[in-house]
C-alpha cells in the first residue's frame, strides 16, 4: 500500500472516528431510551423490554385465568419476550448503523469477535516484506 493510499485510509478512519465521537452523547441517550412492547397474538400477554432485551415488564390480561395452561402460558410469554427483544434490537441497530461500516457493524451486532478482528486486520495495510 503506498503512502497516498495510507493517508487516504487514515483520513477516512479519522472522519469515522470524529462522527462517532461527536454523536456519542446523543447516541447514548437514545440507546438508553430504547424499549419495545409486544402483545402476544392472543392478546393475553404483553412484554416490554429495554435496549439489551432485558425484561422491564410482563403484563397478563385477566382473561388468561379462564383457561389455565402453564405450558401454553410459558410458551406465550417466552415468544412474546423474544419478539419484543427482536424489536428493541432493531431499534438499537437503526441508531448504531450510521457509525460503523456494514461488515464491522454486523460483527458487533452478532457479538462476533473473530469477525471484528478480521475486519480490523483487513483495514490494516499488508506486510509487503517477503
Amino acid at each position: 500500500m503506498d503512502t497516498q493510499s495510507l493517508r487516504a485510509r487514515a483520513d477516512e478512519l479519522m472522519a469515522q472516528f470524529e462522527r462517532m465521537r461527536s454523536g456519542v452523547g446523543e447516541l447514548q441517550q437514545k440507546l438508553r431510551s430504547v424499549s419495545a412492547t409486544v402483545t402476544s397474538d392472543d392478546g393475553l400477554v404483553t412484554a416490554t423490554v429495554g435496549p439489551r432485551g432485558q425484561v422491564i415488564k410482563v403484563e397478563f390480561d385477566p382473561r388468561i385465568y379462564r383457561r389455565p395452561n402453564s405450558k401454553e402460558l410459558s410458551a406465550t410469554v417466552t415468544e412474546t419476550i423474544r419478539r419484543a427483544t427482536d424489536k428493541a434490537m432493531a431499534q438499537v441497530e437503526e441508531l448504531c448503523r450510521p457509525l460503523l461500516p456494514d461488515a464491522q457493524f454486523q460483527a458487533h451486532m452478532d457479538h462476533d469477535l473473530e469477525g471484528i478482528f478480521r475486519q480490523l486486520d483487513a483495514d490494516l495495510p499488508g506486510d509487503d516484506r517477503t
